[in-house]
C-alpha cells in the first residue's frame, strides 16, 4: 500500500462546529487494586435511550496535564459531529502503559460500555504526546477494544504494529515538533504501508509541540478519515 501524507499548515484555532455543546462532567471511579481514578466524559445532549453512540477514548499528554482540558479544548471541538460519548481518564502516573494506567482505563472502558449504548465499531483511541504514545500502546495491545487509532505527536516506541491487524491508523505529527521528533512517527506510517494496512500520515508544519490547539483542525479531518474507513467497512 503506498503512503498517502496529507501535509497541512495549521492554524492554532479549531474552526467552529455546527452541533451543539455536550455535556460534560467530572467523575471518580474506583479501580480495584489501584484506588480511585478521575475522568471527564462528555455526553451528546441529544443522546436517548437505544441510541449506540461512537465511544471515544481520549488520553491527555504529560506535564502535569488531566483529562478534561485535554477533551475539553482538543477532542471535542475536533469530534463534537459525531455525537460520540467521550471520556478523557486521568493518568495515575507519567506513562498510559504503565499497568496501574493500563488497567485503570481498561476498567473504565468497561463501565462505560455497561452502562452507555456503544456503537462497538466505532471505537477510537486517541491521545496526543504522551497520551499519542499511549495511543499507540492501547491499541497495539488492546486491538479488540477499538476499532481506529489517532495518535498525535506521540513516540510509537517499540509496540508491535503488527497486532494493529485491519484497525485504521491516522497519524498526526508535526515536522516543526521540538520535543518528539517525527521521524519515528513517519518510519511507522510507513512499516505499516509496507504491510498493506490502512494508514495515512498528517504532517503538520508550523507548529511546534506545546501549541496543543494548532492540531485540532488535524484531529478533525482525520475523524472524518476515520468514519469514511467505517462506512466502507460496513
Amino acid at each position: 500500500m503506498k503512503l498517502i501524507v496529507a501535509v497541512l499548515v495549521a492554524s492554532t484555532i479549531g474552526l467552529a462546529q455546527s452541533s451543539p455543546m455536550p455535556r460534560m462532567k467530572g467523575h471518580v471511579i474506583d479501580v480495584p487494586g489501584h484506588g480511585q481514578m478521575g475522568y471527564t466524559i462528555s455526553v451528546p445532549r441529544d443522546l436517548g435511550d437505544n441510541d449506540p453512540r461512537p465511544l471515544v477514548l481520549a488520553l491527555h499528554p504529560g506535564g502535569g496535564s488531566r483529562g478534561g482540558p485535554f477533551l475539553s479544548q482538543v477532542v471535542e471541538p475536533a469530534l463534537r459531529d459525531w455525537g460520540a460519548i467521550i471520556i478523557a481518564p486521568d493518568s495515575p502516573n507519567r506513562r498510559w502503559s504503565e499497568p496501574s494506567a493500563e488497567e485503570s482505563v481498561l476498567f473504565l472502558l468497561d463501565d462505560v460500555l455497561e452502562h452507555y449504548a456503544i456503537d462497538r465499531n466505532r471505537m477510537l483511541v486517541t491521545g496526543f504526546s504522551m497520551g499519542g504514545a499511549g495511543t499507540w500502546f492501547m491499541s497495539t495491545h488492546h486491538p479488540e477494544r477499538f476499532s481506529g487509532a489517532i495518535p498525535i505527536a506521540g513516540r510509537p516506541r517499540d509496540n508491535p504494529l503488527e497486532a494493529l491487524d485491519s484497525m485504521p491508523v491516522h497519524i498526526i505529527h508535526s515536522r516543526d515538533d521540538e520535543l518528539v521528533p517525527i521521524g519515528p512517527a513517519r518510519d511507522a506510517a510507513n512499516a505499516l504501508a509496507e504491510q498493506n494496512h490502512t494508514v495515512q500520515f498528517t504532517e503538520l508544519s508550523g507548529i511546534g509541540h506545546y501549541a496543543m490547539g494548532g492540531y485540532v483542525d488535524a484531529l478533525r479531518q482525520a475523524g472524518s478519515w476515520m468514519w469514511h474507513q467505517w462506512d466502507t467497512r460496513e
